[in-house]
């Protein structure tokens, strides 16, 4: 039985149904289950994995356990990390993935953020369950964000458009993620993870004009008009920050491509325009 945190996020949705189609049993915890839409055959259990005490039932049984910093609260998620693996650890539970990010390894954007992800790699390291660490490039589905400005106006407002980054879809990280989860031999492994192709944010934004069949226009705002924006729709306060810092730091940078994913997979990842192509439903008007 597999325990699966952040269930309801763009990676754990896909690391529950890999799971569910190789035959194994899934716990996916979630804060909404009546909206949380997981398969029936998955075992969806309400709570919050910041509150521990909560799972204690839920994590018997279980082998191995899947933590997304997400799910834990981001800047604070190394220390929300170490109790519910401590509580695992007591339940039997033999392993952990974590869901970390490549900042960790070459420290691109604000440190802060580069140091919670640490902190929760360590957490893992600590626990004494046999740990894997996942080290994820720019994850295709944050281009979700832009979709409400693509139907409306057919543009996306963003900064530092020239910034490129590997982006990886997210069908590739949970394959990844089920294979650790399953398989022992990846113990004490930290992998880093990358797509297949370095892409500005400008060049995104036309693969999914691409996609959809309709011009996709950039244009560039000043840091301080997007953080501004932002906070007006009531997206916590750290989070403007971490974006900027995180591509004004890709501007004239490019992190190093890794052929880990495509080794431990045995295929190419896939590439950006197949992940707009897939999700061409969501940017269309």
């Amino acid at each position: 039985m597999i325990f699966i945190t952040g269930a309801t996020g763009n990676v754990g949705r896909e690391v529950v149904n890999l799971l569910l189609a190789s035959g194994e049993e899934v716990v996916a915890v979630t804060r909404h289950p009546a909206t949380a839409a997981l398969p029936d055959s998955a075992v969806v259990v309400e709570g919050d994995p910041t509150r521990p005490q909560m799972l204690a039932k839920a994590l018997r049984g279980v082998e191995a356990v899947f933590i997304s910093p997400r799910a834990l609260g981001d800047a604070t998620a190394g220390a929300a990390t170490v109790e519910p693996l401590k509580l695992a650890a007591e339940q039997g539970v033999q392993r952990v993935v974590v869901l970390s990010a490549v900042t960790v390894e070459y420290g691109v954007g604000y440190q802060h953020f580069a140091d919670a992800f640490k902190a929760v790699e360590d957490a893992a390291r600590a626990s004494g369950l046999q740990w894997t660490i996942l080290r994820c490039s720019d994850f295709a589905s944050n281009a979700l964000v832009w979709a409400p400005q693509i139907r409306a106006a057919g543009v996306v407002r963003g900064v530092y458009g020239d910034a490129a980054t590997l982006t990886i879809h997210e069908r590739d990280i949970a394959a990844v993620s089920a294979r650790a989860l399953v398989d022992a031999a990846h113990t004490a492994r930290t992998y880093v993870l990358t797509g297949p192709q370095s892409l500005t944010q400008r060049e995104k934004a036309r693969l999914i004009g691409e996609a959809i069949g309709r011009e996709v226009l950039w244009v560039e705002v000043a840091p301080e008009q997007l953080r501004q924006a932002m906070l007006s729709q009531g997206v916590p306060e750290d989070v403007p920050d971490r974006i900027i810092g995180y591509w004004a730091d890709h501007v004239g940078w490019q992190e190093p491509s890794s052929p880990t994913l495509e080794q431990l997979l045995g295929r190419p990842a896939l590439t950006f325009a197949q992940w707009a192509v897939e999700h061409a439903a969501t940017f269309r008007n």
